[in-house]
């Protein structure tokens, strides 16, 4: 490892390379469908906004 290159610090991470180090080392996998359902559903409403499928999505 060459000495000279510089280290990035920890709270330089990413939010899910920090939540995926929060669920291996704390075992709380409860969290997972959680926060999977909670990503899926961020997903569906900016693909329903964009899409033109949101005249259809009020009607149900």
């Amino acid at each position: 490892m060459d000495t000279n290159e510089p280290q990035l610090p920890q709270s330089s991470r990413g939010l899910l390379s920090e939540f995926w180090h929060f669920l291996l080392h704390e075992k709380v996998w409860w969290m997972t469908p959680i926060v999977v359902v909670l990503v899926l559903m961020v997903a569906f409403i900016l693909f329903a906004e964009a899409a033109p499928v949101l005249p259809f999505i009020y009607t149900l």
